[in-house]
């Protein structure tokens, strides 16, 4: 047991971290405010309600879960893990503090729903569970798309195309999910999108770099392909 423990102690920085989260998360969310900045564009007016994107906006938890879970447990390459997991605490750092000075509330959820059945009661359980405040920029965003960005660069996962690409269309719908069901405006999307981005860059360098190589090794091969064939001609 003590071996175990011993083995898998570096899963007790997310697991630490993530109590704290909660906890501040939920003073964040009971807090009392004067007043609120409402997030909102006449883009989010043009996007209809569709509550069958409660799938996989739900989705995102066992997603998220699971990605770190196998970085902690299956994959042996702790580099990697310490850059999925310090890549979600800085958004979610990030998230904390934008809520404390800047609180903020969206009005899109439909007062009624235009239709009655199990996905809009799933919505509804989401509604109730959930307050419409403190959501900018977007954790469900920001946090699939860093599980995507840590898929894409695992060297363990490199030649399982199907789950790089299945993570990229999971990421894309619960992306969509969060603006369908009206969770979120598409101001927090963006601003989760660009976190996301952010943190690409911060924490997977090296694999910016190597792309850039490979692209310019690839116009190389090209040009001297042309020159090649010029000169047969």
């Amino acid at each position: 047991m003590l071996s175990k423990i011993k083995k898998y102690r570096h899963g007790f920085v997310i697991l630490s971290y993530f109590i704290v989260y909660l906890i501040l998360f939920n003073y964040l969310e009971q807090r009392p405010v004067h007043s609120y900045h409402i997030v909102h564009t006449v883009f989010d007016d043009m996007i209809p309600f569709c509550e069958i994107f409660i799938i996989p906006y739900l989705l995102w938890f066992p997603y998220v879960i699971l990605t770190v879970a196998y970085f902690l447990f299956l994959n042996k390459n702790k580099r990697e893990y310490f850059q999925l997991i310090f890549n979600l605490m800085m958004g979610m750092t990030v998230f904390l503090v934008v809520s404390y000075i800047y609180p903020n509330i969206q009005q899109l959820r439909p007062a009624v729903f235009p239709r009655n059945n199990i996905f809009t009661q799933l919505v509804a359980g989401i509604y109730k569970t959930d307050t419409p405040t403190n959501i900018l920029p977007s954790i469900h965003v920001f946090n699939s798309l860093a599980v995507y960005f840590a898929i894409r660069h695992c060297q363990a996962l490199k030649n399982k195309k199907w789950i790089q690409i299945g993570s990229l269309i999971l990421s894309t719908l619960i992306v969509l999910s969060t603006m369908f069901i009206k969770q979120h405006s598409i101001i927090d999307v963006c601003l989760g999108t660009t976190l996301a981005l952010f943190g690409h860059l911060l924490f997977y360098p090296q694999r910016v770099e190597e792309y850039d190589e490979q692209r310019a090794m690839s116009q190389i091969h090209k040009k001297n392909r042309k020159q090649n064939l010029e000169q047969n001609l």
